[in-house]
């Protein structure tokens, strides 16, 4: 029996090193911990196993189960609506069904390795029943819950069908934290409005227990990335791909992302078309290197989006490039940690411009790999990441002049201030990393 038990939708196991992971995994191994979450296959039955001093407990899901939800509930239902219906979310029983089986399923693996009285730590969107299922089965854990994307507004929830459900789930946890204070605070206005309940501040008084909803902005692991960037091979690379995409232009300028709709690449990409189309920027001095991780792919509107931004990349580097040199390169392809790193030294310009992010941690990543105090950063005011980086040059995302704006700022200001503003972010960066957040939110759960 374990005395700390993660939960996630996805195990540590082959997850490579993330933030979550190398956050968690540690104190999961010290305090003889456990990690409950599939394995990424589906119909796969694994055994429970040890990965590096942690207990890993699989929960098995069929086909099916992924189909509905997975790609159904989570990702098609949950995620855009909580991303600000940035896409109209779908409705379907037959997923929400699925959601609530997968839930029951995960609480009891949980409730089947939790040791009496000890601390379970819940993560995220595809997750939302389980703190109360939990509660109901072992009132005698103390249980936590994170939500690491945004959580929308009142009138936005109100659309969810069994919407009470799911802040009843919440309720289960006696901790939930969430990316920003607006958030908990919307959380807090569903209690009194689904429920009567009668919050006092942060705090809620619910089946005889008390709930605290609070803001506990997630980071990164600085101490990896400025590794990375430290490392003569990451800088060659660096230096290799500046030559290789950049050629002799004075201007790179780069975008890493998931293609998710979420994520405005779609705008990001007008608005660099629209600054070569009118002559502020031209391919003999600047490049746009955009990264587009594969995901969710057997989504319709995720192929919608590629087929999107594939055709108006072609179009622009159609209508602005020369014989081997454009003004767009376009990748859609995975990259490794260290190729990350490498592509964030090269850059001169980051933009991270989402429509719509719980935090975004490629642009914490960007400042912390900056060890030069180089670079600028164009950030979205739609991400949790804004309100600690204001250093950044914050843009409206889905006003493409604004856009432009910010870019052309960056590009205008001078080495000096760009310096005191990579400055000022690296310190916030490094002063509240991934294991500042695992600590603080598990001192407050207690």
């Amino acid at each position: 029996m374990n005395q700390f038990v993660v939960v996630a939708n996805r195990l540590p196991v082959d997850a490579g090193p993330g933030g979550l992971v190398s956050a968690l995994q540690p104190i999961a191994r010290s305090s003889g911990g456990a990690w409950v979450g599939w394995t990424g296959n589906p119909d796969e039955r694994p055994e429970p196993f040890e990965h590096e001093g942690v207990h890993i407990q699989p929960v098995e899901l069929t086909g099916e189960d992924v189909d509905h939800y997975y790609e159904g509930q989570s990702n098609s239902t949950i995620w855009p609506l909580f991303h600000d219906a940035v896409e109209p979310p779908v409705h379907r029983r037959a997923w929400r069904v699925a959601y609530e089986a997968v839930n029951r399923r995960f609480a009891e693996a949980t409730a089947s390795v939790a040791a009496e009285g000890a601390t379970v730590w819940v993560h995220d969107y595809q997750l939302l029943l389980v703190p109360g299922m939990l509660r109901r089965a072992r009132p005698d854990l103390r249980i936590g819950f994170f939500l690491h994307i945004p959580f929308p507004p009142v009138e936005l929830f109100m659309q969810l069908p069994r919407r009470t459900e799911f802040v009843r789930g919440l309720l289960g946890a006696d901790l939930v934290g969430f990316q920003q204070p607006l958030a908990a605070q919307n959380f807090m206005r569903l209690t009194t409005q689904l429920l009567g309940l009668h919050p006092q501040g942060e705090r809620v008084a619910y089946e005889g227990r008390t709930v605290t909803a609070r803001a506990f902005p997630i980071s990164i692991d600085v101490a990896e990335i400025e590794g990375l960037a430290a490392d003569p091979e990451v800088q060659r690379d660096a230096a290799q791909l500046r030559k290789d995409l950049g050629g002799d232009r004075r201007l790179l300028l780069l975008g890493v992302d998931r293609l998710d709709y979420t994520k405005g690449i779609d705008q990001r990409i007008e608005a660099y078309g629209e600054l070569l189309a009118d002559g502020t920027i031209s391919n003999d001095e600047a490049v746009l290197v955009q990264v587009a991780t594969p995901s969710r792919m057997r989504v319709a509107q995720y192929q919608q989006l590629r087929e999107r931004v594939e055709r108006e990349v072609g179009r622009i580097n159609g209508e602005f490039g020369d014989v081997g040199r454009v003004p767009l390169h376009y990748l859609f392809q995975s990259r490794t940690r260290a190729e990350l790193v490498a592509l964030y030294l090269a850059a001169d310009i980051m933009l991270v411009t989402p429509l719509r992010d719980g935090m975004n941690l490629v642009a914490k990543e960007y400042v912390a790999a900056r060890r030069d105090e180089g670079g600028a950063l164009v950030l979205s005011e739609f991400t949790g990441a804004a309100s600690e980086l204001d250093d950044a040059f914050l843009v409206n995302p889905y006003d493409v002049d604004d856009l432009k704006r910010g870019i052309v700022a960056a590009i205008a200001t001078g080495p000096e201030e760009l310096t005191a503003r990579m400055r000022r972010m690296r310190e916030r960066v490094r002063a509240h990393d991934v294991d500042r957040w695992a600590r603080d939110f598990l001192d407050v759960l207690g």
